[in-house]
């Protein structure tokens, strides 16, 4: 009798771990998370459509960077949108996650903002630059100002570049780095602010009119749609990604923001 139910038990437990990343498995939803703004609309305008497709998804807004590949990779969550395949490839290397990019999702470019700037050329010595302090976007947004010819980076400088990595700096630039969330906020302390689209449209400010200078298109920071590794071949991950990269998401990203953020599909 007690061998009974301990084997019970281990099967129940057994049977509780396997199915514990298949979403809707036990009646869950298919939990998706995002960062705060357009990634947060537009898996909101996915939801919509995959419920078509009898799929019920539940979105999460994480305000830190850091937070969402976490929540996937422990189980918290059945897939994220919110980074581009850099900053993913960072994060699993450095913190050993099994998680793969099963899509692309939208690209949108970094911008330069300032509240008391209209003109680069104009761009003071020792002036202040928010820029973000997580490695992929930092090394991103140095690319910007080196684009922007503010600075110069070295030769062999990576997506795990830094302020150390900075050849020239002829305007004696001082760089703040600061959780990208907070960068559109401290336009009133800074000259200029490195600022992802997704905040900057969160701020209300209009990257198309309002960035003194934005990525190129053809920028490799395109975002991704992330899941675990174990989850690739999952049902209900086809699903959301049939019900993400629609025509209907597609149609509402270009009504919505007009350009500032363009479909990869």
């Amino acid at each position: 009798m007690k061998r009974q139910l301990f084997l019970r038990s281990v099967l129940a437990a057994v049977f509780s771990v396997s199915v514990s990343g298949l979403a809707l498995a036990d009646g869950k939803p298919f939990r998706v998370g995002v960062t705060p703004g357009p990634h947060a609309q537009i898996v909101e305008a996915a939801k919509a459509v995959a419920a078509k497709d009898g799929l019920d998804v539940e979105v999460i807004e994480f305000t830190n960077y850091m937070l969402p590949n976490q929540a996937l990779a422990s189980g918290e969550l059945n897939a994220n949108s919110f980074q581009h395949k850099p900053y993913l490839d960072n994060q699993v290397r450095s913190q050993g996650l099994k998680l793969i990019a099963i899509s692309q999702s939208i690209a949108f470019p970094m911008g330069i903002y300032s509240r008391t700037l209209t003109d680069l050329k104009a761009v003071p010595e020792g002036a202040k630059v928010g820029v973000p302090n997580d490695p992929s976007n930092n090394a991103r947004a140095l690319i910007l100002l080196q684009d922007a010819k503010l600075i110069e980076l070295k030769p062999d400088f990576g997506i795990n570049g830094t302020v150390q990595d900075i050849a020239s700096n002829p305007h004696k630039l001082q760089f703040i780095e600061m959780d990208a969330a907070q960068l559109p906020r401290s336009l009133g302390d800074v000259g200029l602010a490195v600022i992802p689209t997704n905040y900057a449209l969160d701020a209300g400010l209009n990257p198309k009119q309002d960035a003194l200078i934005l990525e190129p298109a053809d920028s490799p920071y395109t975002g991704i749609i992330a899941v675990r590794e174990s989850d690739k071949d999952n049902e209900d991950v086809a699903k959301f990604i049939r019900a993400y990269r629609s025509p209907e998401v597609k149609a509402f990203i270009e009504t919505t923001f007009k350009g500032a953020i363009l479909p990869t599909w």
